[in-house]
């Protein structure tokens, strides 16, 4: 009897070293999962993130929780999400600026050939859109127009080195115009600058006007993409309108942490080509301008690396830098 006490002892002690190891191998994922945005609450990359969310956890049947960690043009949540331990348990949104074109004019504090792709999750095409005023109702009369009055029209963007920014330049050096580039603080104050007649002409994503361009309080000139957009199926794509080295879109997708587990990453993948097929959700994602396109990682590394050389020799033709 005497024996007993010792007995529980080493089973207690026992039962705590093999709770790790039956911890570890639950199958994945065994809690909620964070999803890092990185931008504010309420924009177009945080609205795609709460689109995807449900439709994902109840693929994976688990909780997707949306942490917002904006700034540094979406840098911040990127190293977040770069740095955050790689157990699965947490991924991000990869931005496209903070991957493709940032890193080509400062130092970013991230290593982006270490950045693991998991899967794309939208494309979303650039809409060169100008204010109604203007009489030129085709690109090739804005392109015409622009080219007799040298510096006369301006641009707006989200921001120096955004995809707006490099796709206003990409026109430029595509057709020779001459117009000026005036920055503002995000999508939403470039839109409603262009409402206002501050700049003439607006290369965004078509989520950050679409409302505003479907009640003709914006136009919409050509659809910079290589084939035409479903929300905007009137308006011809920049090929179409005879420019056809203008192709910018934003391409959103999902990353994870270095180091997360290749099993880990092959799941999600899966899970979000699942979703991403579920009709109801792809028309909510085309509603709100963008078109659902899922890949596989190395479908989307491949992506993210050539749009990256595309954008860097964009940067140093135009001399392009944070001003």
């Amino acid at each position: 009897m005497k024996k007993a006490p010792a007995l529980t002892v080493a089973a207690v002690l026992l039962g705590a070293a093999l709770a790790p190891l039956a911890q570890a191998a639950q199958p994945w994922p065994s809690q909620p999962i964070r999803l890092i945005v990185p931008y504010p609450p309420g924009g177009s990359v945080d609205n795609l993130a709460r689109l995807l969310a449900p439709a994902l956890g109840q693929r994976l049947g688990q909780t997707i929780v949306i942490e917002n960690k904006a700034g540094a043009s979406g840098t911040i949540g990127v190293d977040a999400t770069v740095r955050a331990t790689p157990d699965g348990n947490t991924f991000g949104f990869g931005v496209p600026g903070a991957i493709t074109g940032l890193p080509h004019v400062m130092k970013v504090p991230y290593d982006v050939g270490s950045i693991q792709y998991v899967s794309l999750v939208a494309r979303i095409p650039q809409v060169i859109m100008v204010n109604p005023s203007l009489p030129d109702k085709t690109l090739a009369a804005f392109v015409s127009s622009a080219k007799q009055q040298p510096g006369k029209y301006n641009y707006g963007s989200a921001g120096n080195v955004t995809t707006p920014h490099l796709g206003g330049e990409l026109l430029k050096q595509q057709t020779g115009i001459d117009i000026m580039h005036v920055p503002y603080k995000g999508a939403a104050p470039a839109v409603t600058a262009l409402l206002s007649n501050e700049v003439q002409m607006f290369p965004g994503d078509a989520s950050a006007a679409l409302g505003f361009i479907k009640a003709g309080k914006l136009r919409a000139l050509a659809v910079a993409s290589p084939e035409r957009f479903e929300g905007l199926p009137d308006v011809p794509t920049t090929r179409e309108a005879g420019f056809p080295g203008v192709i910018v879109e934003s391409n959103y997708g999902i990353i994870a942490p270095t180091g997360t587990p290749k099993d880990i990453v092959d799941k999600m993948a899966d899970a979000i080509a699942k979703s991403l097929a579920d009709p109801t959700l792809r028309q909510k994602m085309i509603d709100q301008g963008a078109m659902p396109a899922a890949t596989t990682p190395d479908e989307y590394r491949a992506l993210m690396e050539s749009e990256s050389k595309k954008w860097g020799d964009v940067i140093r033709r135009g001399k392009l830098g944070v001003e």
